[in-house]
């Protein structure tokens, strides 16, 4: 693990041991990656796509390239990306490009890294190539539910201006 990715106030899971917390140590193997996670997946959530954009891309820069760290980070920053062209710009043909991007990032991922269910993520972006509408109501889950954002996340991506 690196230093600079280290916070021991980040919390564990909410259930289960996805990929990234170590039980034994009682902490995450990125702290920095959860938290960053967390944030993006609620604002995504909420529909604020290009902020838990920036909560993603924040974080990527934490990871070399080709780490298994990186590529979700990358991933899950065309996702918003996607998102965000589909709803603000209605540019699906934008979407597809970025989706088809983040599913070659997150391919080989486990299904639960960091608590996101990429399985679901994966099915989800797949589907929507072909049919847009898909994402209509489409939450990303994490630990299990799909949790909404609060001021803590939008304060978390205000500050990465």
């Amino acid at each position: 693990m690196d230093d600079h990715t280290t916070d021991h106030e980040v919390p564990p899971p909410l259930t289960g041991e996805p990929t990234g917390w170590l039980p034994r140590e009682g902490r995450w193997e990125h702290d920095t990656l959860r938290r960053a996670t967390v944030h993006g997946v609620r604002l995504y959530n909420a529909s604020e796509y290009h902020e838990a954009h920036d909560c993603f891309e924040d974080e990527w820069y934490n990871y070399g390239r080709g780490s298994a760290e990186s590529r979700f980070a990358h991933g899950m920053v065309q996702v918003a990306a996607g998102a965000y062209k589909h709803y603000d710009f209605g540019d699906d043909d934008g979407m597809r490009s970025l989706f088809r991007t983040a599913l070659d990032y997150v391919a080989g991922l486990p299904d639960d890294f960091y608590g996101v269910d990429l399985a679901d993520v994966r099915t989800t972006l797949s589907t929507a190539l072909d049919d847009p509408a898909t994402l209509d109501g489409w939450r990303i889950e994490l630990d299990g539910d799909t949790p909404a954002a609060d001021r803590w996340d939008r304060a978390y991506a205000d500050a990465l201006d």
